[in-house]
């Protein structure tokens, strides 16, 4: 998997707790070693991990490793970035994207 700096990595096990009983709004990226586009976000995923990081938490979950969050969720492409708040999925988005426009289209969640 891509490693972003600063952001954190869940699995199928540790999901539910970093997740879903998380104190702020959690974007998990749904991503893959194999995909170019992942590689291509990471360096946003960053930047946002580090300056967002009083308002929002951001994890990684590698899709190859850990079917069964991947499932549950639907997941088929990668990345699928999925806002988590409160334990729902309140937003998802397919494709990597320029930071500006990631940050638009969050202002909504955080």
């Amino acid at each position: 998997m891509i490693k972003a700096a600063g952001v954190g990595e869940v699995t199928d096990a540790t999901f539910h707790a970093e997740v879903m009983e998380a104190g702020l709004p959690v974007l998990v990226e749904f991503t893959a070693d194999w995909c170019p586009p992942c590689r291509q976000i990471a360096p946003v995923l960053s930047a946002l991990a580090v300056e967002e990081a009083d308002r929002l938490k951001i994890v990684q979950l590698d899709v190859d490793t850990n079917p069964e969050t991947t499932m549950k969720y639907g997941v088929l492409s990668m990345p699928t970035l999925m806002v988590f708040r409160a334990g729902e999925p309140v937003k998802s988005m397919v494709g990597a994207r320029p930071k500006r426009r990631l940050l638009q289209e969050l202002e909504d969640v955080i």
